[in-house]
């Protein structure tokens, strides 16, 4: 049976008067103000961006990376840490399954891996995806996409970022870069890194901590 309602001595079988309908569409336009407001993140322009990452000077993350090959039947999976402080001082080191160590600082950049002897720097030169990653990473971090000699950037959805190399010579080692910004402002949640149609990186970071206090000697030594 319909609810009967008495609105100014007249009786209505509308089981939603009007004053009840305007109270709903009145709610309906702040849930939908509020969604609109939800799909807005912090990295969906270059000044939200760079404004997240000027609040960051240090970062803390476990990740793991997963490198996808067409003659693999499962990913080859390593794990680390990765440890960041402003401007471009950067400690990114494999624990597992084969420690290496990259550490940058003052605009020096030495590699180390692991061998009979333990920790022994790297001096060779290796033309892998990798190796055009690393440098570019500190910028990412500290917001600098914009105007980089190496890639072209541009923002793809929402929080997600989009690099093309610029160098026809690069482009044989990377298609493209794709970078997921977390939800928490300066933060970076995941990488991908696609070297061909069949062939990709993925490293996804985790409990990370930003503005952590970081000596010196982690980006200065192996430890």
């Amino acid at each position: 049976m319909k609810r009967i309602e008495i609105i100014n001595n007249r009786v209505s079988d509308d089981p939603f008067p009007s004053r009840v309908k305007r109270f709903g569409g009145r709610c309906l336009f702040a849930a939908l103000v509020m969604v609109a407001s939800l799909g807005l993140g912090w990295a969906d322009s270059w000044e939200s961006i760079r404004n997240a990452a000027s609040r960051v000077d240090s970062i803390s993350a476990d990740f793991v990376q997963e490198k996808h090959l067409p003659i693999l039947t499962k990913p080859l999976i390593s794990k680390g840490r990765l440890l960041y402080r402003r401007p471009d001082a950067l400690r990114w080191e494999y624990t597992s399954p084969v420690k290496s160590v990259l550490l940058m600082h003052g605009g020096d950049a030495r590699r180390f891996i692991q061998s009979d002897r333990g920790l022994v720097e790297d001096v060779s030169v290796r033309l892998q995806a990798m190796q055009f990653v690393m440098p570019e990473i500190s910028g990412w971090l500290g917001g600098r996409f914009q105007g980089n000699p190496m890639f072209d950037a541009k923002l793809t959805g929402i929080n997600t970022i989009v690099l093309v190399p610029k160098d026809p010579g690069m482009a044989r080692f990377i298609q493209r870069i794709e970078l997921l910004m977390s939800d928490r402002p300066g933060v970076i949640e995941q990488v991908l890194i696609f070297e061909s149609d069949d062939a990709f990186t993925r490293m996804a970071f985790s409990n990370t901590q930003v503005n952590p206090a970081l000596d010196d000697r982690l980006f200065q030594e192996v430890q």
